[in-house]
Formats: structure tokens, sequence, C-alpha cells
């Protein structure tokens, strides 16, 4: 065969794969099989690929609003051979996830969520084993200090490395990215490891950095493909790789602290929740039906880790953000805490009540962050109903979390930062359409170490400085979507107060 002839094979063969992988794409989407009846509705979509673009890849969330508008608040969107419900709405998130819990209980089983935690950890787990790591994990964590007084101080002692360490910036604009990511990361790393480490620590910054970038990656369109199409994408090169190797790097450096705490190990001692859960390993020996092996240890601390850090993280991070920016509502959180706690005290959760403005500060920073915009997902775990409509067993459920945090009918000025929607009279106002760690028998587990953790840290750095713009630069409010919504990267300037 001569070289012409080759071309045109070439050309001609290529032009018949093509149409036929069209071909079959065509009739396996007119021979499909019909979708579950009553359904919830939603907008037409494409064959295979179903719902995929219509929401966009930089902001869903947003997206997923006008379609709630023309539909409905339960909606059915498809993506590839996925069905995903969105809920939308105070009464019907609680009927879901509180009411009919035992039905929304599970998380999904992804191609993704299945190669990264192969159903073992806290949050991406199912059934009994779930339910095993969950109660240890809550029981360990108040034995080494949650919600009590120890955990606190921790929280302040961390609060005052950061403080020292945002002033050797003397004043010149930085990014605190990394420092409030190291701060924060050490209070469960001192649960966790039993240490916390260095900020010029060079090996574990980059353990930061790769858990940073692998919180972005696992929302990226490649990772949305994998779970539409794993085995073709795990043929494929792409970011999707980057993540898979930042995971088990992420994953040899928890393996390398279990080994060195074994190598020391004393059951009659425990140091930290490590050497609890080696205990627990211990105690099931033989148990062939336990979840309690070392592998789940991997997982479940690297859960902690992972939890632990970026949502704290990335609501700070808005929170220096919006002091900049609204220079005002910083003028009168620093007003308060020099009334009630002054330059020499420690900000403590004693003196929370007595801090109205600061603590709706905090609320309103979590509000307007919106760093959930849709919840964790759930699963279906049997064929249920939602508001007369079916929702089938193993049916994707996100809940809208975006819509309820920024309802036009229930918050006065949704779109703009204002801690006034948390104030009544002058004091703090509790509300119940306000779900930043969920609802149920889901909810986030370390939702009080949060709590806890942002309003100690955020007034401690109010308390110590004024955040500013720096000269010639402009801040924004632009988002970087990832597992959290999370602001871009910027720089500010931390001056200290006298």
């Amino acid at each position: 065969m001569g070289f012409l002839e080759t071309v045109l094979w070439s050309v001609l063969h290529a032009r018949t794969l093509l149409l036929g992988a069209v071909a079959f794409l065509f009739f396996a989407y007119v021979f499909r099989k019909p979708g579950p009846k009553n359904m919830p509705p939603g907008p037409p979509r494409l064959p295979i690929l179903g719902n995929l673009f219509q929401l966009g890849f930089k902001e869903p969330h947003l997206q997923i609003q006008q379609v709630v508008k023309k539909y409905g608040n339960v909606i059915c969107m498809k993506f590839g051979g996925m069905y995903t419900i969105f809920i939308t709405g105070l009464p019907l998130i609680k009927e879901a996830l509180v009411h009919q819990d035992q039905h929304f209980i599970n998380r999904p089983v992804l191609p993704m969520q299945n190669r990264i935690f192969k159903g073992k950890g806290i949050i991406m787990s199912n059934g009994q084993a779930w339910k095993e790591q969950r109660r240890f994990t809550l029981t360990t964590l108040r034995n080494f200090g949650l919600g009590k007084k120890s955990l606190e101080e921790r929280i302040q002692e961390e609060s005052y490395y950061l403080v020292q360490f945002i002033k050797e910036e003397n004043g010149q604009p930085f990014d605190p990215h990394f420092k409030i990511n190291n701060a924060v990361s050490n209070i469960i790393c001192s649960v966790t490891f039993g240490e916390r480490f260095e900020y010029q620590d060079e090996k574990f910054q980059e353990v930061l950095r790769m858990m940073d970038e692998g919180m972005s990656l696992l929302a990226s369109p490649w990772c949305k493909l994998y779970n539409m199409f794993p085995r073709i994408m795990e043929l494929l090169p792409g970011p999707h790789q980057t993540f898979f190797n930042d995971w088990e790097n992420l994953k040899l450096f928890v393996a390398e602290m279990i080994e060195n705490h074994k190598k020391d190990w004393n059951p009659n001692e425990t140091r930290d929740f490590i050497d609890a859960y080696l205990k627990e390993i211990n105690k099931h020996k033989g148990d062939t039906a336990t979840s309690f092996d070392e592998e789940n240890l991997i997982y479940t601390t690297l859960d902690l880790f992972f939890a632990g850090t970026e949502t704290t993280s990335a609501t700070l991070r808005w929170a220096l953000l919006y002091m900049a920016l609204y220079p005002d509502i910083q003028e009168k959180v620093h007003a308060e805490i020099d009334r009630v706690i002054g330059q020499m005290q420690q900000p403590s959760m004693a003196l929370r009540e007595s801090m109205p403005y600061t603590h709706a500060v905090v609320h309103e920073i979590q509000r307007k962050g919106n760093i959930v915009p849709l919840n964790v997902p759930r699963e279906v775990t049997a064929d249920t109903t939602l508001a007369g409509y079916n929702m089938p067993k193993g049916t994707f459920v996100l809940t809208n979390l975006t819509a309820l945090h920024f309802d036009p009918a229930e918050w006065a000025t949704p779109e703009k930062f204002n801690p006034k929607h948390f104030l009544e009279n002058g004091q703090f106002k509790k509300r119940e359409d306000f779900l930043p760690f969920s609802i149920g028998k889901r909810a986030c587990p370390g939702e009080l170490l949060a709590r806890t953790e942002l309003f100690i840290f955020f007034t401690t750095l109010m308390q110590k400085f004024t955040f500013k713009p720096p000269d010639n630069e402009q801040l924004t409010q632009d988002f970087r979507i990832g597992i959290t919504l999370a602001p871009v990267k910027y720089r500010i300037c931390a001056i200290p107060r006298a």
C-alpha cells in the first residue's frame, strides 16, 4: 500500500470509528431504559452527558438557582447515568435530613470517592462501619478536650503563635493562606498526632500544599468526568492523576506518623487519637466483623485532618478579607473587643455572650462565605418519596444551602455582608435557617471545635491587628471552587494595634 493509500485509509478508518461511536451513542440514547416514574421536574438533557454542561464548572452553586426558579424546590438533573436531586428550602431540607434521615443517611459511592476513600473513614463511609467510626471518633475527641477548657487553651496558645508570626510581616502585604492553614491544622494535629508543627517546617508545608491542591482538584471537571467515565479517565493523563498522586503522599504522611507512634506505644498511656485507635484495634483483634484496622485508622485520621483544617481555614480567610473590605464593621468589632476584653486578656468562649456584635460577625462570615454551598452529598438508601415525588434508591441528593443562606424573603440584605442579620435589639440572634454545619445525624461532627476555633482565632486576630488592603491593590470577593468555596489568593496588610 502506497503512502497516499495509507493516509486515505487512516482518515477513512478514523472517520468510520467516529461515525460508529456516534451511531452507538445515538442508538444507546434512543433505546435507553426509561427513567423512574414521577421523578421531580428538571431541564431537558443531552444524550449520554445529561445536564453536565448546564451548570458549568465555575459557579454551579449559582447556576442551579436559576434552575430552581424555573422548576421548583425539588428538581432532578442527570449527570452521565446518575440522577441527582436538588432540595431547596428549610422545610424540605429538614424533612429529608431529619424526619426521613434513615432514607437519606448514606454518602454516595461514586467512582472517584470509591477510588479515594474505599468506603473507609468517617466522611464517606456508610452503614455499620460509619456508625462505629463516628461513635469512636466523637468519644475520643471528647476525651481529648472537645468542648472542654483544655482544647480551648490549645486554640488560645496557637492563636498566640499565629499573631507572633503575622507580626513578623511588619504591616507589609502578605498572603495569609498557609499561615492560617498551619495554625488551624495544628489544633487537629495536636489531637490526632499529639504534636503541632512549626510554620517554617518545610515537610509539613508540603503536606498542607498537597492538601490544598487536592481540595481544589477534587471538584475539577476532570474529576467529574472520572465519575462518569472512570475506565477511560483512568488511562488518561490530567489533573485527576495529580490528585491521586497527592492523595497517596498524604496517606504516606499519616502512615509514617502511625508507625512512629507504634515504636513507643503504651496501651496504658493514651497520648492522642492515634494511640486511642491503636488500643481499639488491639481490643478487636480477631474480630472479623470490626471496622477497626490500620487502614481505617489512616482514612479516619485523614478525614479529621482534612475536615479539621480546610473548612475553618477557608472561613478565616474570608474573615480577614471581609474585615479589610468593610472597615466600618472592623471598627465596631475592635470597639467591642476593647470594651469587653482589652488588649491584655485572651479571648475565650466564656466571653462570647458578652460580645454579641463579634459573635454576629463570625456568623455572617460563615453565611456570606458560603463555603459548602450545596452541602456534603447524600444518597437515597431505599425507595422513598419527598414532596410527592419518587426518590429511587441510589439517587444522589444535594441540599441547597446557598438558597437557604441567601433567601431574600428571610435575610434583609442577602447579597451584602451585614452582621445585623444575626442581631436583634443589640443582642445575638440565633437563626433556624442557618445551617453551615448541616443538620441531622450526619451533620459535621466537628461543629463544636470549629465554632470554638472561629471565635477565638478571629477575636484574637482582631484584638491585635487592623487588616487593610495593600496600597494600589484591589481586593475582590472572587472565589475558588473546590471541596469548599474559598477566596482566591489575596494579599493583605496586618497593622499591629496599639
